[in-house]
């Protein structure tokens, strides 16, 4: 652990949790680092004070008016290096989120993946950062769009991807011709210590001011609700849950600023009479049991016609006995832990209500101990029979807890009517929560598939059809509608958060007619 460490730029003992682009930062009450696999010690973070906030924001400032007047292909440069750097060092990052977070190694260098993916795809996009050309209504005038920087961008992180979604903001911003300064999670502090310590290097090997990458980990007290405040901030990205969304968007838009919020999903997969069970069975146990349940698109409840509901229960309760749980680093695990006694405490506390409501559990759902489950982080999976009108069906609960609630009748629709019937029903209930991030359907109908597709199916920002609610590829504007915060990030013309737009008319005439026709004094 140590020799990662090192590997890293990261010291053993203590590690300081601000960077201003020059200076290391940090006068804060030393905060230890607890990895979930074993509760043990990885080394403690000093998080920053309200004023070495000011200064980091300061210097941030001061980066962006230099850094704007870099041609955006240029900047597109910088993010691939930055691409390659993360390349040559993606065993070691992904090894340290593993170590911090808790995931199994195939996603903790899957996330470090998907980082270089960002970067690839925001070298490109530097050189299509395009306007719209537009007839003007008067002779002689020309009009147009462009896309200019917007400014300091402020970049609050989750611990659950802790260093993805940074790269989601930061590198398309950067391409875009903004700064990042960046709080991340007090859980994982570490890796966004290890990847600013690469921005940082790759900037200064690039001639570039390492400032437009800067780092800000403190309290909400000294560096949260001061970013929100900060009229320096035109945008602030904010990753978290939904509470905490509200709060930064009523504190930003107090100030008339913007918010690209990413917050709780309570994802379902609707498995028809027509689904392939095979295919649902493998998409649910990921979606479910991936990351211990602890991403946003994690897959929450199962809506089930009632024609297959016995069947599919069945196949998901011999999957969920094969899963593998223990120390995410040992080859064939497939669940690690829960990121702290807090979250194993909230599956006890979910499956309690659940049964107060009368619902049951099928599967699972028990805490772990004993010498391979050290630390007191591990649960079982849990596959629970439940209502939807139950409360705990309504809110999301972040662990591996699986709600199967059914719909339908009892034997495959027979005609197109009872067909869009029971489709009405299940999509019905699919939208029937507060949260819109990720919804799928495994269907081998047509008509069902559009359905779900159509303006009158999913209410959620991500649907898809015959694969899971989790796994997003990163071309693809990710986020979500209602209690999921409205924001968008990554692919596709997320882009454009990122900058403010400019109309532009050019009269290259004589004379100076107005729109609409008016006339205004003498001619």
């Amino acid at each position: 652990m140590h020799e990662l460490l090192s590997r890293l730029g990261l010291a053993r003992d203590e590690n300081l949790g601000g960077f201003d682009g020059e200076h290391w930062l940090g006068t804060g009450t030393p905060l230890d680092v607890i990895t979930p696999i074993d509760g043990a010690r990885i080394a403690s973070v000093r998080p920053i004070r309200r004023a070495e906030y000011e200064h980091i924001v300061a210097r941030a400032e001061a980066a962006f008016r230099t850094w704007r007047e870099v041609p955006a292909p240029k900047r597109g440069e910088v993010v691939r290096r930055l691409g390659d750097a993360l390349r040559a060092h993606k065993k070691d990052l992904g090894a340290l989120v593993t170590l911090e977070m808790g995931k199994i190694t195939a996603e903790g260098e899957g996330e470090v993946q998907e980082m270089i993916d960002v970067c690839d795809f925001a070298c490109g996009l530097s050189r299509q950062l395009h306007g719209l050309t537009m007839h003007s209504e008067r002779p002689r005038h020309r009009m147009y769009e462009q896309w200019h920087p917007l400014g300091v961008i402020g970049v609050i992180t989750a611990f659950n991807f802790p260093v993805a979604v940074w790269s989601w903001n930061a590198a398309i911003a950067a391409v875009c011709g903004d700064t990042t300064v960046w709080k991340p999670s007090p859980k994982t502090p570490l890796t966004a210590i290890a990847t600013t310590h690469l921005a940082a290097r790759v900037c200064r090997e690039s001639g570039v001011d390492p400032a437009v990458f800067s780092l800000a980990f403190g309290s909400v007290e000294d560096v949260g609700e001061p970013m929100l405040a900060d009229p320096r901030f035109p945008l602030v990205s904010a990753t978290g849950s939904t509470r905490m969304g509200r709060r930064a968007a009523e504190v930003v838009g107090r100030r008339l600023g913007r918010t690209l919020l990413e917050l709780g999903g309570n994802n379902a997969v609707i498995v028809t009479s027509h689904a392939d069970l095979d295919l649902a069975t493998r998409a649910i146990l990921f979606g479910a049991v991936g990351t211990a349940g602890q991403r946003c698109t994690s897959t929450r409840r199962i809506l089930v016609h009632r024609s297959v509901r016995d069947e599919l229960v069945k196949r998901l309760v011999r999957a969920y006995a094969t899963v593998r749980i223990g120390d995410p680093r040992a080859a064939g695990t497939l669940m690690g832990p829960l990121v702290s006694h807090d979250a194993v405490a909230a599956v006890q506390s979910a499956l309690a209500r659940l049964k107060e409501e009368g619902g049951e559990v099928l599967y699972g759902g028990a805490p772990l101990d004993g010498p391979a489950f050290p630390g007191g982080h591990y649960v079982e999976p849990c596959i629970a029979a439940a209502k939807h009108e139950y409360r705990i069906v309504q809110e999301e609960t972040f662990a591996p807890i699986l709600y199967v609630i059914d719909y339908g009748g009892t034997s495959r629709p027979r005609d197109h009517v009872t067909l869009l019937g029971e489709m009405r029903e299940a999509i019905a209930l699919h939208n029937a929560v507060p949260q819109g991030l990720s919804g799928s359907i495994f269907t081998h109908h047509l008509v069902e598939a559009e359905a779900f597709l159509a303006h009158t199916g999913s209410d959620c920002g991500i649907a898809n059809v015959n694969i899971g609610t989790s796994g997003a590829e990163i071309g693809g504007a990710f986020g979500g509608e209602k209690d999921t915060g409205g924001g968008r990030e990554s692919g596709s013309d997320a882009w454009k958060s990122y900058m403010r737009r400019q109309t532009n008319t050019l009269n290259w005439g004589m004379d100076l007619p107005l729109s609409q026709g008016i006339t205004f004094g003498e001619p």
